[in-house]
């Protein structure tokens, strides 16, 4: 199989799969969309292409990233693929939800959709910079009502890491989220232990949220 121009040099992705190189000089100039690579590795669709790279896709952030991230069921590698660095995490099934599909040059690719990016950025905020940052990106959106509110409770519901589903529970308290939109969300942590989001006990005991707060969830 080939993406690309015949005038090209040829880039491996797989055994059988190539693509013309560089990136950016594909048929006629057209380059080979970095989201085109990853359906290549899953023919069964269990993948989703998610973090940092639809921080960018949904306009969460400025910043542009070097990785693709791929969040999957099979596979755990990094790959380098014309000049991109992909990294391919694998995740449990429990995490397999909240997924869209678009289409990119007419063929259909798995991303994150906005309310399921939200939750990633709180669970995994390196890429902006720390949990401060992801915080602050998380809260604006929700204050200007450009999410489903009632869709990202339903997914920091189903989210697996109880300190991911406090630490959202707790900023969409402080935004003002009517109580009766936050029930499902508080009701899956009711019979939780009592933790701190950060690792020190030092801090006020949100009795609600069974959680230590101090300034490092905000």
């Amino acid at each position: 199989m080939f993406l690309g121009s015949k005038k090209k040099i040829l880039s491996p992705i797989k055994p059988g799969v190539y693509v013309f190189s560089p990136l950016e000089a594909g048929p006629e100039g057209m380059g080979v969309d970095e989201l085109l690579i990853p359906p290549l590795f899953f023919p069964k669709k269990n993948y989703y292409v998610g973090y940092s790279t639809m921080f960018n896709y949904y306009g969460f952030t400025e910043q542009l990233f070097q990785t693709v991230y791929v969040l999957n069921t099979t596979k755990r590698m990094e790959k380098i693929i014309c000049g991109l660095s992909y990294k391919f995490i694998k995740i449990m099934e429990n995490r397999m939800y909240g997924i869209e599909k678009i289409k990119v040059k007419d063929e259909e690719v798995n991303i994150s959709s906005k309310e399921r990016t939200l939750i990633d950025l709180i669970y995994f905020s390196n890429p902006v910079g720390g949990i401060i940052n992801a915080s602050k990106v998380f809260t604006e959106i929700v204050n200007n009502n450009k999410c489903d509110i009632k869709k990202l409770v339903e997914y920091a519901v189903c989210f697996p890491n109880i300190k991911t589903r406090k630490r959202i529970g707790l900023l969409l308290d402080d935004a003002g989220v009517p109580e009766n939109i936050l029930k499902p969300l508080l009701k899956s942590i009711e019979k939780t232990s009592i933790g701190s989001l950060n690792g020190s006990r030092k801090g006020t005991l949100n009795k609600k949220w069974r959680v230590i707060v101090n300034d490092a969830r905000k």
